[in-house]
């Protein structure tokens, strides 16, 4: 049953993908205020659910299965690892569909707004993780020290979520929910936005997945050239 789901997981995004573009693209009216503009709904939403809370939340949370004793495992540190690389992907096609957005509604394809600059920073944070990974060889180390900085970096993501309502800012407020939860979009509209949001979430699982088999691969080619390696210099000594 779990190898079917994996196999799946690849044709149900496609399918998914090509389902939202459809009725996003000539299914769903225009917007009555911006017109065929409105259509990036259905994609800036969803990239953005991904990239903040889907990618970088399991990110968070393998980082603390690692740091706690009783759960720590290479494989937290691994998932951890692949999360945060998904993510850098997803915050940059965040801020590109938000800066395409922005360029015919605010004038500008950049405003030092308080969600775009914050989310921004996000992955500023993200790439100095990679960065830090880079920095140390010793594998306990590097995801001790990675753990942590997914942690501390994750702190900035209640302040993307929370900045419209903190601050005064260009970025529109809740685009499905009002304050007090009603509905602000409907029928094949509303329908339309959730198959996008499936459909990203399937697209990050997938990729996860992938960049998780290239890990394992990667270490174990790395393993497989230090046992070379070793048994060369071992030969040298003999001889």
């Amino acid at each position: 049953m779990k190898l079917l789901a994996q196999r799946l997981l690849g044709p149900a995004t496609l399918i998914a993908m090509a389902v939202t573009f459809v009725l996003g693209l000539w299914v769903t009216p225009p917007d009555k205020v911006q017109g065929d503009l409105a259509r990036l709904v259905y994609v800036h939403p969803a990239v953005a659910w991904v990239a903040l809370y889907l990618s970088f939340g399991t990110a968070t949370i393998a980082s603390a299965l690692y740091l706690w004793k009783r759960t720590r495992s290479m494989v937290a540190d691994r998932v951890a690892h692949c999360a945060m690389e998904v993510s850098l992907v997803f915050i940059a096609l965040t801020l590109a569909t938000g800066s395409i957005w922005g360029r015919p509604t605010w004038g500008v394809w950049w405003a030092w707004d308080a969600r775009l600059t914050s989310t921004a920073i996000l992955g500023v944070l993200v790439l100095g993780y990679l960065a830090l990974r880079r920095a140390n060889d010793d594998p306990e180390l590097r995801a001790r020290r990675g753990a942590v900085f997914t942690m501390l970096s994750a702190l900035n993501v209640p302040l993307i979520h929370f900045s419209v309502q903190w601050w005064k800012t260009l970025h529109q407020g809740a685009t499905v929910f009002t304050s007090n939860r009603t509905l602000l979009i409907h029928g094949i509209m509303a329908w339309t936005l959730l198959i996008s949001f499936v459909a990203f979430s399937l697209a990050f699982a997938w990729l996860l997945r992938a960049r998780y088999r290239l890990e394992l691969k990667r270490e174990r080619a790395m393993g497989e050239s230090l046992e070379v390696a070793l048994s060369r210099r071992r030969a040298e000594g003999v001889h």
